[in-house]
């Protein structure tokens, strides 16, 4: 079987297909991604056949995160230009290929090209506040004006409301394509993107599904990381108390938030480890007690560290969950605030306003995140964090392949 495997975005929406790709080559199956041109070299060094799709992405994270946003018709121009280069992209990679997985949640034409080659499609969210259900809110997007829900609209028209965006952004884009390609045109995009069997692949303890609708839940698509920490950061780790890792990952991160997070690391008598990310964040001076890092294992490092403090993606989540470290979560956008809902409720950490960040804020929060009680607790959830999503997920193509 030939599977296409695709997605928009940054490591974040790449990584969870990235899992799955290996797992599905490790069961002799034929595997493409399509993903943006950031992460071309990662596929090669994993042997994966790679379409580059869309501009590369990593300079979106130096960008103020306080500048104007874009224009309606800067971001027309944008939606217009992101699906036009999805078509193409996707429509080349799937030539030969027996199935579709779209991954994460701005795929727009991987659908359409299945239905246009007669093979199946499937699509992955990696949060369950990706998909409607009256039990939570849509994701949030600040770009778009968005703030996060107050509660005092109700999570169905907060639904409605994303039914029409959704409809409003991509509607006639979309079908011109399919009028183009002789298809029928599509009234409500996102649930047709999304299908009406949507799979979830997240962890079932930290991201649970209510059931008020058919989803596949498979679990958190995780990919082996077997590559050891450099010689600098274990010396660092060696040295002292467990230390507090910042990271911003791959997405914008609010002005001064590095003097933020030093300060409160050091009210607290505490180390730190700070991520460069995307962001490019850096320290406040050359003390010894602060490490500056790249790209790095976090399935070896979350197990050495004292706390995470992080953006709230679900892979950072789930990597800091199953490592059984305490986490500070800042949200942003998209499914960050459902998961800084979700570390509080299951008691494994603190979730922090999305802004002001101040260093008496983010003391207060990791002050918090580090009492003993939550530590002991995030231990104990560790333990329920499966593992084998990217096998589920495995398991349900091989039983869909052609016969």
């Amino acid at each position: 079987m030939r599977v296409l495997l695709t997605t928009i975005g940054s490591r974040g929406d790449v990584q969870p297909v990235v899992a799955l790709a290996v797992r599905l080559k490790e069961l002799a199956q034929e595997v493409r991604l399509c993903a943006p041109p950031d992460f071309r070299d990662w596929a090669g060094e994993l042997g994966i056949p790679f379409t580059p799709v869309g501009p590369v992405l990593s300079s979106t994270g130096k960008a103020d995160p306080a500048a104007a946003p874009p224009t309606p018709e800067q971001r027309r121009r944008m939606v217009a230009d992101s699906v036009a280069a999805q078509f193409e992209a996707v429509t080349a990679a799937a030539e030969g290929c027996d199935v579709i997985v779209a991954g994460g949640y701005l795929v727009i034409a991987a659908r359409t090209v299945a239905e246009q080659r007669g093979i199946p499609y499937f699509m992955a969210a990696y949060s369950p506040n990706f998909l409607p259900s009256p039990h939570h809110a849509p994701p949030v997007y600040p770009m778009l004006g968005e703030k996060p829900s107050d509660g005092t609209v109700g999570n169905a028209t907060l639904w409605a409301r994303e039914t029409q965006r959704w409809n409003t952004i991509w509607s006639d884009l979309l079908n011109a394509h399919r009028e183009a390609a002789g298809l029928t045109p599509v009234t409500d995009v996102r649930q047709y993107l999304f299908t009406d069997k949507p799979w979830l692949a997240a962890d079932a303890t930290l991201g649970p599904w209510p059931g008020d609708s058919e989803v596949v839940q498979t679990g958190a698509w995780i990919l082996p990381d077997d590559r050891p920490l450099s010689g600098e950061l274990e010396a660092f780790l060696d040295e002292g108390e467990p230390p507090v890792y910042f990271g911003f990952g791959s997405i914008r991160a609010p002005r001064d938030l590095s003097r933020t997070m030093i300060e409160a690391a050091r009210a607290l008598g505490r180390r730190a480890i700070v991520l460069r990310g995307w962001a490019d964040l850096s320290l406040l001076d050359g003390e010894p007690d602060c490490l500056s890092i790249g790209e790095v294992n976090q399935q070896t490092l979350f197990r050495r560290v004292a706390a995470v403090v992080h953006h709230g993606g679900a892979g950072t989540t789930t990597a800091a969950a199953r490592a059984g470290a305490p986490q500070v979560v800042l949200p942003q956008h998209a499914d960050q605030h459902y998961w800084a809902q979700r570390i509080g409720e299951l008691g494994i950490g603190t979730a922090h306003a999305p802004s002001p960040h101040t260093t008496a804020s983010l003391t207060d929060a990791l002050g918090h995140a580090l009492k003993p009680d939550v530590t002991t607790r995030a231990r104990s959830v560790a333990t329920t964090v499966r593992t084998d999503g990217a096998q589920t997920a495995a398991n349900l193509l091989l039983a869909a392949r052609p016969v």
